[in-house]
């Protein structure tokens, strides 16, 4: 193993086992890279390894800190990854996006509150039929947004975020040369919002696989030489 994995795996190992938590601010460099018996030029690489990832927090003047730990923070590298994907690979982060979402659904059916569903009925209602592309990508990664904020788990909620950088591309060019798309869009919304409304988990997890699926399919075709 490289010396620069050393480090970070030590760190990470510090960080796990409670030495470091979210917020503490790292000894400084020559403490601990005695502590770690790890050169200095190692150490320094560690942390920016761990520096890019979101683990830690380089704040020049003051010292190396541990960040929130979030897991929305954690999981932005994911949105990265799935930009330098293309339509073929997509493919597949789409069908990732399917069974979580769907999950989501049904938690959220599950979990729902009135002022919830009040919430979704007036991000439905504020999106008109006659919306172009653009305003029909904000309103669709709100909504569901919202779907996985209601499922109540932070890290189902920030992967999903994390896996829809590019899904706003996709239903751009889908807009683009489909007729239709914000009517039928805004249709599906509907149906899996009653669903929600109703507590219905099956119901809404279904709709939303096969919402998710509509856009996975025209990236299939679109795929095709």
């Amino acid at each position: 193993m490289a010396l620069t994995d050393q480090a970070i795996d030590r760190i990470k190992d510090m960080i796990v086992r409670g030495e470091l938590r979210p917020g503490d601010r790292l000894p400084p460099e020559k403490e601990l890279s005695e502590r770690l018996g790890l050169s200095r030029s190692s150490l320094r690489e560690a942390v920016k390894a761990l520096e890019v990832i979101r683990v830690l927090s380089v704040r020049r003047g003051d010292g190396t800190y541990v960040t929130s730990l979030e897991p929305s923070l954690l999981l932005e590298a994911i949105s990265f990854v799935v930009d330098m994907h293309d339509d073929a690979s997509l493919l597949e982060v789409f069908q990732v996006r399917r069974v979580l979402e769907s999950h989501a659904a049904g938690q959220a059916a599950q979990r729902r509150t009135d002022e919830d569903v009040a919430e979704l009925e007036a991000e439905i209602a504020g999106a008109a039929a006659s919306a172009d592309v653009p305003e029909l990508v904000e309103h669709d990664l709100r909504f569901h947004g919202r779907i996985s904020q209601i499922a109540g788990n932070s890290y189902l909620s920030s992967l999903i975020d994390s896996l829809s950088s590019r899904t706003v591309r996709a239903r751009i060019w889908r807009g683009m040369t489909e007729e239709g798309a914000v009517r039928r869009t805004l249709a599906e919304h509907r149906a899996i919002l009653d669903a929600i409304a109703e507590g219905d988990a099956d119901l809404a997890a279904a709709l939303t696989s096969a919402h998710v699926a509509g856009v996975e399919r025209w990236l299939r075709r679109a795929a095709r030489p």
